[in-house]
């Protein structure tokens, strides 16, 4: 039972931290002065492609573990190290400019851009051997929610929590990331 709480605890955690990178960006897209409905498709989208991005991740994961076994668990470790670092080092980037407009085919080129590193993820959960359903409708759900409270903020203040919770963010997956290098 322990075991099943300690897995769903991290699990959660890293759809936060999923949900904080797209937090983060919708953050910025929230001063474009969204209307609600705008906002409630922009989070839909968003949640979409971080059900289906980590479910492409964990069917590549789960074959890639059946034929490299534990050095399998040592990829997915050393991907979720890749993402934190990446995430970290992005969120003191200089480069925050956000030309693209979240409304027809723009919004789903934004919702697969910010869902790549739900792919990645998923990748380690499919070789870790997590429960797909579980994993799918955590990082979908938390990354909707996040996605429409950045927005929504995003619209009553001016960007200044972005970088931070990028930051947040990367942290986790770094942690995450050590843990299965080193356990």
């Amino acid at each position: 039972m322990t075991e099943v709480i300690e897995e769903l605890f991290t699990l959660l955690l890293i759809a936060f931290a999923l949900g904080m990178d797209a937090f983060s960006v919708s953050l910025g897209m929230g001063l474009f002065k969204l209307r609600l409905l705008q906002i409630f498709k922009i989070g839909i989208t968003i949640g979409f492609f971080h059900i289906w991005m980590p479910l492409l991740g964990i069917v590549l994961g789960k074959y890639l573990s059946e034929y490299f076994g534990v050095v399998a668990t040592y990829i997915g470790g050393a991907l979720l190290v890749i993402l934190g670092v990446q995430m970290l080092l992005s969120s003191f980037s200089s480069n925050k400019n956000n030309v693209m407009k979240p409304i027809g085919f723009g919004l789903f080129i934004f919702g697969f851009i910010v869902s790549l590193d739900s792919f990645s993820v998923g990748l380690t959960f499919g070789i870790y051997g997590a429960r797909i359903m579980l994993v799918i409708i955590s990082f979908g759900v938390a990354t909707t929610i996040l996605t429409w409270t950045g927005l929504i903020l995003g619209r009553k203040v001016q960007g200044f929590l972005g970088d931070y919770s990028q930051a947040f963010g990367g942290s986790i997956m770094l942690i995450f990331g050590l843990k299965l290098l080193i356990w």
